[in-house]
C-alpha cells in the first residue's frame, strides 16, 4: 500500500498520549493532528474578540442563543445549532457547477462526482450574513460538525462545574471523571467499568475539574461512513481524512498517511493563505474605522443641523403664538370697544327717546290745555324768529348733544406760551353729527400741570349760544398741562389731551433783511449773526459772500423764518454792533 503499516495502529491503543487530536480543514472537511506538533492555525473572519459566530472560543448559537448542540460549521465560517438550522426555511435553487460542488460537508466526501448538468439544489440562507449555504444530499445533518465550537463548549460546561455533561458510554448519569486516552467523558459507573476491562485498564482517568485549564478537550472524530472507526488518515489521492476500514475498502491502493505526517504540508498551504488575507483584513478593518469617523461626523452633523431646525421652529412657533395672541387681544379690545360704543349709543338712544316722549306730551297737554299766555310763560322759551315782521317766541328742542361727536378747534390745542392766553373752541353737535344750533349745555374744562395736579390753571368758557362754546386759560408756568373737556360728564371727542407750554415768546431785536450791506447802507462796522463778511474790511454778509444765508435772514439771531422766536441770547458771547437798524 502507499501509506504505512497498520500494525504500529494497534499497538499505539494502550498508550495513546501522543495521539493526534482533531483538527478542521476550513472549508472543506475534518482531520487529525498531533497535539505535540499542532500547527498555528488562524481564522478568516472577524478577530479575536468580535461577534461573528463560529470563532474559537464561541459556545453560543447564534439563533437560540443557548450553548451549541451538535454545531454545524456552514461554508460562510458561521457556525448554528442542528436543531436551529432545519428551523429555517429551505428555498430550490438550480446548480449549473454539475456534481456536488459542497465540499464543506462530511457526508458528501465520499460520494462520487457527477457529470456536469442543470439539477435543483436545496439551499438556506445563513442566520448571520445571509449567505447561500447549499445542502448536501443529507440535509443539515450532513453539514461538516463543527469540533472546535464542541470543544469550546465542553470547555465552558467545566468551568460551570460540569453541569450539562452527560457520559458518553451511557449518556444518562452525570460526567465524573474523563479518560485522556479514549477521549471520552464518563460516570461513575461507566468508570468503575471501564478500569475493569482488560483493554483499557491503564488508561489515565482524570477528574473534571482538573481540566479546566486546558485550552483544548477535543473527543475523536469519527468516520461518517464506518462510526466505529476514528479518522487518523489522510488520502493523498482524494485530498480527505478517512479511516483504518477506508484504505482497505474504496480507498484501497490510494497513496495515504496518518495525519500527524501530513498536516505540515497542508497547514502551511492554510498559514499561507492566511497570510495572504491578513492585509485584505486590515484594509478592511481601516475601511470599516473611515466608516464609523465619517458615520460619526454625519451624526454629529445630523445632530447639529436637527438642533438648528428645533430651534427655528421653536423660536418660529413661539413668534406664530405670539403674534396669534396679538391679534386675538386686539380682537378682543375692538369687541369690547364696540360694545361698549353700541351699549354707550343704545344708553343715549334710549335717554333722547325719553325725552323726547317726554317733550311731545308736555307739548300736546300744553297746546290742548294751555292759553296764549301760558305757552309763552312757559319756562325755557326760545325766539322762533320773526314772523310777518312780528318777534315770535317758542321752539321744539328735540336734539340731545352727543359728547363722542363733539369736536375741538383751535391753534392752541396743543401748544401755549407762558402767562398768554391760549384758547379753543368746543363744537358740540348732536348723534348724528349735527350742530346743536344751541347753547345752554353743560360743559366743564380743566387745565391741569402735569407734575402739580393739585393747582389747576383758571378756565373762562364762553357760550357762544350757537353750539359752540368759546374756551380760554392763561398758563403760569412752562411745561406739560392736561386739558380735560367733558359735557354732562363725559369726555369729547379727543379728550383729555396734552399741550406743551413753552417759555414765553422773545421779539427779535435786529431786522429781517438780505444782507448786512443793504440794509446798512453799505457801512464796514455792521455785523449779521449769520456770521458771513465781505471782502474790504466789511464785518457784515453780502449777496454771493462767504457765510451768507442765500436767502432773507434776521440780523439778530440768523433765523430764515420771519415770524419766529429769536433765539439770540445776549450775552457775553454775542457779537458786538450787530444791525437793529430798519432796512433802507
Amino acid at each position: 500500500m502507499g501509506g504505512p503499516s497498520l500494525g504500529p495502529w494497534a499497538q499505539s491503543e494502550g498508550a495513546k498520549e501522543g495521539c493526534p487530536a482533531p483538527f478542521l480543514i476550513l472549508g472543506a472537511s475534518v482531520g487529525n493532528m498531533s497535539e505535540n506538533r499542532k500547527p498555528q492555525l488562524g481564522f478568516v473572519g472577524k478577530p479575536p474578540g468580535g461577534t461573528a459566530p463560529g470563532n474559537s472560543g464561541k459556545t453560543h448559537c447564534p439563533l437560540c442563543m443557548g450553548l451549541f448542540k451538535a454545531p454545524r460549521l456552514l461554508p460562510c465560517l458561521h457556525t448554528v445549532c442542528t436543531t436551529c438550522l432545519e428551523q429555517l426555511e429551505p428555498f430550490s435553487v438550480v446548480d449549473i457547477r454539475g456534481g456536488d460542488s459542497d465540499t464543506s460537508s462530511e457526508g458528501s466526501i465520499f460520494q462520487e462526482l457527477k457529470p456536469p448538468s442543470l439539477q435543483p439544489q436545496i439551499g438556506i440562507l445563513c442566520p448571520v450574513c445571509d449567505a447561500q449555504v447549499d445542502l448536501p444530499m443529507g440535509g443539515v445533518k450532513a453539514l461538516t460538525i463543527d469540533h472546535l465550537a464542541m470543544n469550546d463548549v465542553m470547555l465552558e460546561s467545566l468551568r460551570g462545574e460540569g453541569q450539562g455533561l452527560v457520559c458518553d458510554l451511557c449518556s444518562d448519569r452525570k460526567v465524573e471523571k474523563r479518560c485522556q486516552t479514549c477521549k471520552a467523558n464518563l460516570c461513575h459507573f461507566c468508570c468503575q467499568a471501564h478500569r475493569r476491562q482488560k483493554k483499557t485498564t491503564y488508561h489515565t482517568m482524570v477528574d473534571l475539574k482538573d481540566l479546566k485549564g486546558y485550552s483544548r478537550l477535543g473527543k475523536p472524530i469519527l468516520c461518517p461512513a464506518h462510526p466505529a472507526e476514528e479518522l487518523r488518515l489522510f488520502c493523498e489521492l482524494c485530498d480527505r481524512p478517512v479511516c483504518r476500514d477506508c484504505v482497505v475498502g474504496e480507498h484501497r491502493g490510494h497513496p495515504y498517511d496518518f495525519t500527524s505526517n501530513v498536516i505540515h504540508k497542508h497547514g502551511d498551504s492554510v498559514r499561507e493563505l492566511l497570510r495572504g488575507t491578513q492585509p485584505h483584513v486590515e484594509a478592511l478593518e481601516e475601511a470599516l474605522a473611515q466608516i464609523r469617523g465619517t458615520n460619526t461626523a454625519l451624526q454629529k452633523r445630523v445632530e447639529a443641523v436637527a438642533a438648528d431646525v428645533r430651534t427655528f421652529s421653536e423660536g418660529y412657533i413661539k413668534a406664530i403664538e405670539e403674534h396669534r395672541d396679538k391679534l386675538l387681544k386686539q380682537l378682543e379690545d375692538i369687541r369690547v370697544q364696540k360694545e361698549n360704543s353700541l351699549q354707550l349709543q343704545k344708553a343715549q338712544l334710549e335717554q333722547l327717546l325719553a325725552d323726547m316722549r317726554t317733550g311731545v306730551e308736555f307739548t300736546e297737554h300744553l297746546l290742548t290745555s294751555g292759553s296764549d299766555l301760558e305757552i309763552l310763560i312757559t319756562k325755557g322759551v326760545q325766539k322762533a324768529g320773526r314772523c310777518h315782521g312780528y318777534e315770535v317766541y317758542g321752539a321744539i328742542n328735540t336734539k340731545e348733544v352727543d359728547p363722542a361727536k363733539c369736536v375741538l378747534q383751535g391753534e392752541d390745542l396743543h401748544r401755549a406760551r407762558e402767562k398768554q392766553t391760549a384758547s379753543f373752541t368746543l363744537l358740540c353737535k348732536d348723534s348724528a353729527g349735527e350742530s346743536m344750533g344751541r347753547g345752554g349745555d353743560s360743559v366743564q374744562v380743566a387745565v391741569v400741570p402735569k407734575d402739580k395736579k393739585d393747582s389747576p390753571v383758571r378756565t373762562l368758557v364762553q357760550d357762544n349760544k350757537d353750539g359752540s362754546y368759546y374756551i380760554s386759560y392763561t398758563p403760569k408756568e412752562p411745561g406739560v398741562y392736561t386739558v380735560l373737556v367733558c359735557i354732562k360728564e363725559q369726555h369729547v371727542q379727543g379728550s383729555p389731551f396734552t399741550v406743551t407750554v413753552r417759555k414765553r415768546h422773545r421779539p427779535h431785536p435786529g431786522v429781517f433783511h438780505c444782507c448786512t450791506f443793504c440794509s446798512s447802507g453799505g457801512q464796514k462796522t455792521a455785523r449779521c449773526a449769520c456770521g458771513g463778511t465781505m471782502p474790504g474790511g466789511y464785518l457784515g454778509c453780502g449777496h454771493g459772500h462767504k457765510g451768507h444765508p442765500g436767502r432773507p435772514h434776521w440780523s439778530c439771531c440768523g433765523k430764515v423764518t420771519e415770524k419766529s422766536e429769536c433765539t439770540w441770547t445776549g450775552g457775553q458771547s454775542a457779537p458786538r454792533s450787530l444791525l437793529r437798524t430798519v432796512a433802507l
